[in-house]
């Protein structure tokens, strides 16, 4: 009997230790499901990676609230400015091969940035470093007037419009000297990847990202027609009611700061990568560049926390001491986030296809599900 009962109390122990990671997964996902429910989300999608695999997933909701289409694995969503950790590795595989360097004056390859007007002094002044690190001093959004009308353009189409509003730009501090999140600044990386590479931006990164982590599902912009059925619809809305946004639309010229569509199957084979490293894409050096702070980033823009900076293309936040490196999206009712935790070789993508805003209960809005998802993971799998 003494012997059955040290046997049964081992078992006990063993069954314990073995059950206490999906234990912490079960009030992760619990979480997850609550508050998703209480916010009135459309559909939502999440994914848990570890030592480069899917650990935990969960689904809810609809990727089409008309049709009553459900969220699944093959589920695609918009994932807006996460694109410009893209673009950032893109930068970094030109670097590494000789092409450029991150302290080069942008002008030196993108000659139109000559027309913007710079109290500071010349516009050599401002380096790829600066548009990676969003301390160049351009405005935070690509048009300075416009694109509010149902039959604007989603945004600029063509880079001669862009390279338009250059003698209406003015910088807005020293560049290097503090940070302000700016979308066209990473427009400009893009134009310089397409510049050394030849090809389209959305050709560059096919090549030399999407296919090497086989990527397969993932596209720029408007979806292949084998895949529009998979599209997530993306809504907006919150006390008034939720609407439905623009689908399958086309981010034009932005496309390096935010075109992206992928499902979450393919996100985390990206996420694999940046967590573990792949020399075939990125020397694993440089990948640590690019996680390395640079500055402070202080407008809440790209990242949130305790302490945030930023990095080359990515932004270092510290959560109640736990330090996360990653990006968030928010475009067209699209929100989403992506977190790497290095010393766990962990990290989470996820994705909601609306954007809910409330003055009368800010708890009850898709950012502060967002924030309440991420900290339950912290608390449950981090930790």
């Amino acid at each position: 009997m003494i012997r059955l009962l040290s046997v049964l109390s081992l078992f006990a122990a063993v069954t314990a230790q073995t059950s206490q990671p999906g234990d912490a997964w079960s009030r992760v996902a619990a979480l997850y499901h609550q508050r998703l429910a209480q916010t009135g989300i459309v559909g939502s999608s999440l994914m848990f990676v570890r030592n480069g695999k899917v650990a935990h997933q969960a689904f809810e909701g609809f990727q089409d609230r008309a049709t009553g289409r459900a969220v699944d694995e093959e589920t695609i969503y918009h994932w807006a400015s996460i694109t410009k950790t893209f673009t950032g590795i893109a930068i970094m595989q030109l670097r590494d091969r000789g092409l450029l360097s991150l302290d080069d004056a942008v002008v030196r390859y993108v000659p139109e940035l000559r027309e913007v007007h710079n109290p500071y002094g010349d516009m050599s002044q401002v380096t790829i470093r600066h548009l990676m690190t969003h301390s160049a001093g351009f405005r935070a959004g690509t048009w300075p007037w416009g694109g509010d009308q149902p039959w604007h353009p989603f945004e600029p189409t063509r880079w001669a419009q862009v390279a338009a509003m250059m003698p209406y730009t003015e910088l807005q501090f020293r560049p290097g000297t503090q940070y302000r999140y700016s979308n066209p600044g990473v427009i400009f990386l893009g134009r310089i990847i397409e510049l050394f590479s030849g090809d389209d931006y959305e050709v560059y990164i096919n090549k030399n990202i999407f296919m090497p982590l086989g990527m397969t599902r993932s596209f720029f912009d408007r979806a292949p027609y084998h895949l529009v059925a998979h599209r997530s619809h993306s809504y907006a809305g919150g006390d008034g009611g939720i609407v439905e946004q623009r689908f399958d639309f086309d981010s034009g010229i932005t496309v390096s700061n935010g075109g992206l569509n992928a499902p979450l199957g393919d996100m985390a084979k990206y996420l694999a990568f940046l967590i573990d490293g792949n020399d075939t894409i990125l020397r694993r050096g440089s990948l640590d560049e690019m996680f390395t702070p640079q500055l402070r980033a202080a407008d809440g823009e790209g990242g949130s926390g305790d302490d945030v900076q930023a990095g080359l293309s990515c932004f270092i936040e510290r959560h109640g001491g736990v330090e996360l490196v990653g990006h968030s999206a928010d475009q067209n009712g699209f929100i989403s986030h992506l977190y790497v935790h290095r010393p766990s070789k962990s990290g989470y993508i996820v994705s909601f296809n609306t954007d809910v805003t409330s003055k009368t209960d800010p708890r009850h809005a898709t950012r502060a599900v967002d924030n309440d998802l991420r900290d339950s993971i912290i608390r449950e799998l981090l930790q």
